[in-house]
């Protein structure tokens, strides 16, 4: 009889431990609970209808991923950054280290040269790194719930207003998986005359990081088009305005260009894949997080009322069913197991399509000094590319085992580009298409586990193919040192070595107003070393940078005088062009900045100091010092609102600003050959107060409060906005 209710009992026990719940740190109070569940109707989808105070989950966390190998980097959350939100919007940057022409969303140089990167296969994108992003640089998001953020910025009125739109969406699928998009719209108006920008992008994405498979999937389209004015006639309109018999509104100035035109068309689609190869293996609790095992009356409350009943009747029979209640129990917990990557396959692919086109409408021929056009009636010129490029990779993996303290990866790339340009063929204007291809190899060694040191260290070389000798060594590394448990010290080194032939368009441009051909250009040589000193205490940061670059590649204005003129700087008094130049010695940049934050209670105010010298300021002309200084007052009110409110200032001494040259869409530097402008020394003061209330930002900026007559220009005969109000607002929704 015994026997035969041990097995009814142990029968019935398997029915219980299929509603028992074994998930890992729960404590038996929460397993119990589900007790009073069982009737609960099926169309709620074991969801518990009687609770009306249901707390939306609130958490994410962000990373990139690196674009040859798809491995996956810890970032920061952007999108939704409290501090200086107010600067967000400016196309100067956040710390107003960029020259622009002035409208929001034009083309942009950055004056820290250290900063600077380059669009290698369409140089023509470089400029429009504000608004465009890679790959590289975007941000894929985990996420306990569905979030939402809506962001809109606004400055000015229907003539001379600018607007922003953007809108972010990510979910989870489950936990290791999920999709989202991005859309933004940018439209200038501009406050001079020929200046606007109109721009549109949008993002889909999604990932799978599970443990033996991760998948990364990305598509962005950009839609990019700005009108070229040329800069105003006659600089004495901003400078002098006095001089002139009336007064000009900055809409009335006069410009050189009209109608004209750079339209920039980027599409990316990119895919990686990872398949690891490891083992499982059984994860290390502690006893505090273990789950405890219900109480014999618990166990025994489980059983039917018969039964129970004759199992209360004898002591030794109790015992009996409640050590075989808690041994099947025991047995049937799922134990964590953490899942140890030995070996990795690797497969990235990218394939980009990018299409550069010139119009001009205007027909304004005295500002150029090369007329050619392609076709009759109209001038609309294009330069396209297209890239294909795929990666395949295998990687010891770092940690599977005590001793094995890096990881090693081994890659081969082979790499399809096609370009086209404009050419005339029997009268006919058709596209010229070049096709090159590369077969590379490289590898990578990184340490990124562990919390004192960590590097990365990976090189490519090109076997064969056009950029054959090609070579790019990149090394990264950082320290920490805790000194206390509230003061660090982090020490990060870098260093980079590039043998490359320029890319396709530094060696091959035309369309109607400029033209060259370079096909004997030799190798660009680079050697960078920089690091950075962070001490957490004094919240000090130091960088040092030094570039040493052989065979320097860069653009030239070349302007010629109008008849009977000389000694002018005035853009209206020559024809304009360009051209590539190489240094015949190498150009060294030597830079250090100074991050230095203080703050006495509610009194903040933030520095950033960078020093600059170039030992070929003709072909390399950078400011020596460039000042961005923020003062600022960080409270909040009722405990809910942070405000802060404050002035900041932006300054650079004086230099010989590089020109703007609207038929490449790109910048260069001065014509030697010409009287050369110099700009600089003339600060830049916003006045702000920015808040953020739960999940809503908000801020309202004065921008360029002591504008007035003076050289107020970033980029020669390209004035700055004058004083402008400012406002945005950025709000997040979880659901």
């Amino acid at each position: 009889m015994i026997t035969f209710l041990l097995v009814c009992i142990h029968i019935h026990a398997q029915n219980i431990m299929r509603q028992t719940s074994s998930d890992w740190g729960k404590d038996s109070e929460n397993r119990s609970s589900h007790k009073g569940n069982k009737n609960k109707s099926s169309k709620t989808w074991g969801r518990d209808t009687t609770k009306t105070d249901i707390k939306i989950p609130i958490g994410q966390f962000q990373w990139n991923i690196d674009e040859r190998l798809g491995s996956v980097i810890p970032a920061e959350n952007r999108d939704t950054a409290v501090h200086n939100f107010q600067n967000w919007k400016f196309t100067e940057g956040m710390n107003g280290e960029y020259s622009t022409l002035g409208n929001v969303g034009s083309a942009r140089l950055s004056r820290i040269f250290m900063s600077r990167r380059e669009e290698r296969e369409m140089m023509f994108l470089t400029p429009y790194d504000y608004f465009r992003e890679g790959v590289k640089d975007f941000y894929f998001t985990n996420t306990l719930s569905p979030i939402t953020n809506l962001a809109y910025h606004s400055m000015g009125n229907k003539t001379t207003g600018e607007d922003r739109v953007r809108a972010y969406f990510a979910s989870n699928i489950n936990k290791v998986s999920g999709i989202g998009f991005k859309l933004d719209y940018l439209y200038g108006r501009g406050y001079y005359s020929q200046q606007q920008t109109s721009e549109f992008g949008a993002t889909v994405y999604g990932y799978y990081r599970g443990d033996k498979y991760n998948l990364h999937a990305y598509v962005n389209v950009n839609h990019m088009k700005n009108a070229e004015n040329g800069g105003i006639s006659d600089d004495r309109y901003v400078t002098t305005p006095q001089i002139f018999q009336r007064s000009f509104d900055d809409r009335d100035v006069p410009v050189n260009l009209n109608s004209t035109y750079n339209r920039n068309d980027d599409q990316t689609y990119y895919m990686s894949h990872r398949y690891n190869l490891g083992y499982y293996k059984e994860r290390i609790v502690p006893d505090s997080l273990k789950p405890k095992p219900p109480s014999g009356g618990d166990l025994l409350l489980e059983l039917p009322d018969s039964i129970r009943e004759l199992v209360m009747q004898d002591s030794v029979v109790r015992k009996n069913t409640i050590d075989s209640l808690t041994s099947d129990w025991e047995s049937k917990l799922v134990k964590p197991k953490d899942y140890i990557p030995v070996a990795s396959i690797i497969h990235t692919m990218d394939i980009r399509h990018m299409n550069h086109t010139f119009y001009d409408q205007g027909y304004n021929n005295s500002f150029w000094t090369r007329y050619k056009p392609y076709r009759e009636g109209t001038i609309e010129d294009h330069a396209t590319a297209l890239t294909i490029r795929n990666t395949l990779g295998f990687a010891m993996c770092e940690g599977f085992r005590k001793w094995v303290k890096m990881g090693i990866t081994f890659f081969a790339t082979h790499q399809m580009r096609q370009y086209g340009l404009p050419t005339i063929i029997d009268g006919t204007t058709v596209m010229d298409k070049t096709v090159e291809h590369d077969i590379l190899i490289g590898g990578e060694i990184s340490k990124r586990q562990g919390r004192f040191l960590h590097y990365n260290v990976n090189g490519e070389f090109c076997l064969a193919g056009k950029n054959v000798g090609d070579i790019n060594i990149d090394t990264r590394g950082d320290m920490n040192f805790g000194l206390t448990p509230k003061d660090s010290l982090q020490l990060n080194l870098g260093f980079n070595f590039q043998n490359q032939l320029p890319s396709f368009f530094w060696r091959h441009y035309r369309n109607t107003y400029t033209e060259w051909d370079n096909d004997d250009m030799s190798r660009q040589i680079t050697i960078r070393l920089d690091a950075e000193l962070k001490y957490s205490r004094t919240r000090t940061r130091l960088k040092f940078g030094f570039a040493n670059i052989a065979n320097y590649t860069y653009l030239q204005m070349q302007n010629t005088p109008k008849s009977g003129i000389s000694g002018s700087t005035s853009p209206s008094d020559f024809t304009h062009d360009a051209c590539v130049m190489q240094t015949p010695s190498s150009v060294q940049v030597l830079s250090a900045t100074l991050f230095q934050d203080l703050s006495w209670k509610i009194i903040h105010w933030d520095n950033e100091i960078t020093y600059q010298h170039s030992t070929d300021k003709q072909a390399l002309p950078l400011p020596a010092m460039n000042i961005y200084s923020n003062f600022y007052l960080l409270f909040r009110l009722a405990k809910v609102l942070r405000c802060q409110i404050g002035t900041d200032l932006r300054f650079f001494t004086n230099y010989i600003a590089p020109d703007y040259h609207p038929a490449s869409g790109q910048y260069a530097i001065q014509d030697p050959n010409n009287e050369r402008i110099t700009l600089g020394c003339y600060p830049i003061l916003n006045a702000y107060a920015n808040f953020h209330l739960k999940h809503c930002r908000l801020y309202v900026n004065v921008a360029n409060v002591t504008c007035g007559s003076g050289n107020r220009f970033l980029v020669p005969h390209n004035p700055m906005n004058g004083l402008n109000v400012n406002f945005g607002l950025s709000w997040n929704f979880f659901n």
